[in-house]
């Protein structure tokens, strides 16, 4: 149970105690003395933790209803300081909740950290912990299995998944020489390779080490209630020491105190926070805090990672050049036709891109396919070959602005393919959206080379490009914006993205593709494939600051008013009290009406 709980229960077991004592066994100075005695306490834990949040330059709104509680009970009046301590703790839990209602801890990436690797000694296969690798081991990568640690291909050929440490959506050819990253996948065919790195100093345990040392060092913000403390504090003394000083009386400053109690400012934030987290999450997103929140609604920046986010992080053809002397739609045929036999990532494209055009697919004899290079098979007493440009053909190719995949019929080109990432159709009018809540300031971070970047930019609306990012490139860029340029919103949704996402101020994560590192680290999650929710919780953000604003100001207007009606003496300290529940009703009523779609 944390301390917050324990304090609002504290409070509520002395409320019952003494409500005892004095209504049933008719003993008012003991209720009195428990009161006071415990509430004084738990002023005092008030008071240390308020100086602890001095220290770190924020003004807490604890001071005065800390204020409030002492006068109460030393002038006597207990009972309307129990009340005053009753709403302050309650505020307190409830802000808490806020804060932490559906947050979880970062756990994926340590999940799904590489844990084991096969060892050769002697050609015989060990396995072994991961952190019992050493640099030069010689280690057996076998088909979808995750690379333990950095190191280099020394025997074999196979395909690479890197796309959740680099964005980079397609596979990449590896062999004898290439270099290979931990927390990479390997494709359908088993290679050797050499440790050039122990596990903690790879790739993947840079990333977690990123993440955990962002999570570490969130940026600083202000709670929205710590903004109108100081001036409200200052009008709320300043009343009570006029009272004091026209009347003589010192009553009079437990009187104009009581009805000051910031129960608004503490109140109104979390609930209207509380109420628009329950609007996102019905709208499929998942915000973490309250924080969180007031971050995005003040957003200046955003950046977009490429693949998964702005793009599906699947390929498509988008074009198709056949060769003058060659028949189109039989072209088309024969590749799709020899790409059913293929397991590459690229084959199901060209596949569909026959399909689409209602093409009938033909039989296939020796089909035969050529790891990292493509795949060959006979169609109606022809050679085709689909793949790399110079495994189809000996002569010269076409270039495309996409990944390029090759036809050849006997050995002769007759056409490309130009593959690129499905932009999702969303991604530009989410983008426009963006620009019209006032945020200019938008960048796309990738991992992906510059042509592939710069092509999916100019299509949805970016301006600023950062390609071929690695994972600390990322942080570096995010981290780099100026404080003008700041609060500054992270959209990704890969493993690459985690330590830009926890160190933004705001991290975004598309995680509909279930739990994983990018989830875990940010600040809200949207758990549909849909990334116009990026528009939605801007939107959410901005209008639950809204209400909440101006919740804190009605309550704080309606508290000024009784305490100038208090400082004439007019409402005697027990009313007071009671005002202030009708002062936090209004509040509360006005506060969730951030729950609503309709604003």
């Amino acid at each position: 149970m944390n301390s917050d709980k324990i304090k609002l229960y504290s409070t509520l077991s002395i409320g019952a105690v003494a409500f005892v004592l004095e209504f049933l066994f008719h003993e008012p100075l003991w209720a009195q003395i428990i009161i006071s005695v415990l509430g004084l306490i738990l002023a005092l834990i008030m008071f240390v933790d308020m100086i602890k949040v001095l220290k770190s330059s924020d003004f807490g709104v604890d001071l005065l209803a800390i204020t409030a509680i002492i006068a109460t009970i030393v002038l006597g009046q207990y009972w309307a300081g129990w009340i005053v301590l009753l709403m302050l703790t309650g505020g307190d839990t409830l802000e808490e909740y806020a804060a932490n209602k559906a947050k979880s801890e970062l756990k994926s990436l340590l999940d799904n950290t590489p844990s084991q690797a096969h060892l050769l000694v002697d050609s015989n296969v060990k396995d072994v912990y991961i952190d019992d690798v050493k640099i030069d081991d010689i280690l057996l990568i076998r088909p979808k299995e995750q690379v333990p640690v950095d190191g280099i291909v020394i025997e074999g050929e196979s395909e690479i998944d890197e796309s959740s440490l680099t964005g980079e959506s397609v596979p990449v050819t590896v062999s004898t020489d290439s270099h290979v990253m931990s927390g990479s996948i390997n494709g359908e065919t088993s290679f050797k390779m050499k440790a050039e790195k122990i596990a903690a100093d790879s790739e993947y345990q840079a990333i977690v080490k990123l993440v955990k040392e962002s999570a570490s060092n969130p940026a600083h913000f202000v709670r929205l209630a710590d903004r109108y403390a100081v001036p409200f504090t200052i009008i709320a003394y300043v009343i009570a020491g006029l009272a004091w000083y026209l009347s003589k009386d010192p009553v009079r400053i437990a009187q104009v105190l009581v009805v000051a109690s910031p129960c608004p400012l503490i109140l109104a934030a979390p609930i209207a926070f509380v109420s628009g987290m329950s609007r996102t999450s019905r709208n499929g997103i998942i915000v973490k805090s309250g924080t969180a929140l007031e971050k995005i609604s003040s957003a200046k920046s955003i950046a977009f990672d490429k693949t998964g986010t702005i793009t599906r992080g699947k390929l498509v053809v988008d074009e198709f050049k056949p060769q003058n002397r060659f028949d189109s739609d039989k072209i088309l045929s024969y590749a799709a036709s020899i790409e059913q036999n293929s397991s590459h990532v690229m084959a199901q494209a060209v596949i569909d891109y026959a399909l689409d055009r209602n093409l009938k697919l033909k039989n296939v004899n020796d089909a035969k396919e050529y790891t990292a290079q493509g795949i060959a098979g006979t169609i109606e007493g022809h050679l085709i070959k689909v793949g790399q440009g110079e495994f189809v053909t000996n002569g010269s190719v076409d270039e495309v602005k996409g990944s390029g995949v090759y036809v050849s019929v006997d050995n002769k080109y007759a056409g490309v393919y130009s593959l690129v990432d499905q932009i999702r159709p969303e991604s530009k009018s989410t983008i426009t959206r963006i620009k019209e809540f006032g945020i200019h300031n938008i960048l796309m971070i990738t991992g992906d080379k510059k042509e592939a970047a710069d092509l999916v930019a100019s299509e949805v609306g970016i301006t600023q490009t950062f390609p071929s990012s690695l994972p600390e490139d990322k942080v570096k860029i995010v981290r780099g914006l100026s404080d003008n340029y700041r609060p500054t919103i992270m959209v990704g949704d890969g493993v690459n993205d985690a330590p830009a996402l926890a160190l933004a101020d705001a991290g975004i994560a598309m995680g509909y593709k279930g739990a994983n590192a990018a989830s875990e680290s940010a600040d809200a999650v949207i758990l549909k494939d849909d990334l116009s929710k990026v528009g939605d919780v801007i939107k959410i953000s901005r209008d639950t600051l809204k209400v909440a604003r101006e919740a804190v100001l009605i309550g704080i207007f309606i508290c000024i008013i009784l305490m100038i009606i208090a400082g004439f003496g007019l409402i005697p300290t027990i009313v007071g009290a009671m005002l202030q529940e009708v002062v936090d009703t209004v509040t509360i009523l006005y506060a969730l009406r951030a729950r609503s779609d309709k604003l």
